[in-house]
């Protein structure tokens, strides 16, 4: 990390994260697991170095090393806001709501539970949007199209 950059507080971490989706979620834990991965690749490639004496390469293991327990701190944060969406949308499923479930109240990132498989795993699928409701995005949709 350059000197003149400084690491997003994990507080305003969590805050961005409040609205998102959760399959959002779920690629940003997977691409911090990912930079795990390269970064201790690189520690062990630079270890070589730093065991020869070399400063510089000590000092990079250490850096990343830091790196590596903050991004670990996220993807804890990143798990634990996914637990609690599952958790809302099982509790939609035990009510019996006739309602998709909405992941952080967003109307526009509905799942929908499926019924356990025959062994016992539920699937979760977005459910489609209300096609009377106004298109927005950054093209016109089929009902704007018609017009």
């Amino acid at each position: 990390m350059s000197a003149s950059a400084a690491p997003i507080p994990l507080e305003r971490f969590a805050d961005a994260l409040a609205e998102l989706p959760l399959d959002t979620l779920h690629a940003k834990a997977a691409e911090l697991r990912n930079s795990i991965n390269h970064l201790a690749a690189s520690n062990e490639q630079l270890q070589y170095f730093a065991d020869d004496g070399d400063a510089e390469s000590a000092d990079a293991i250490t850096e990343n090393r830091d790196v590596i327990e903050r991004m670990r701190d996220r993807i804890m944060l990143l798990e634990e806001i996914s637990v609690l969406g599952w958790r809302k949308m099982n509790e939609v499923e035990k009510r019996g709501d006739n309602e998709p479930a909405t992941v952080n109240g967003k109307p526009g990132d509905q799942m929908a539970l499926n019924a356990p498989d025959e062994e016992g795993l539920a699937t979760v699928e977005p459910t489609a949007p209300d096609q009377s409701s106004h298109h927005q995005g950054g093209s016109p949709g089929d009902e704007e199209l018609a017009r």
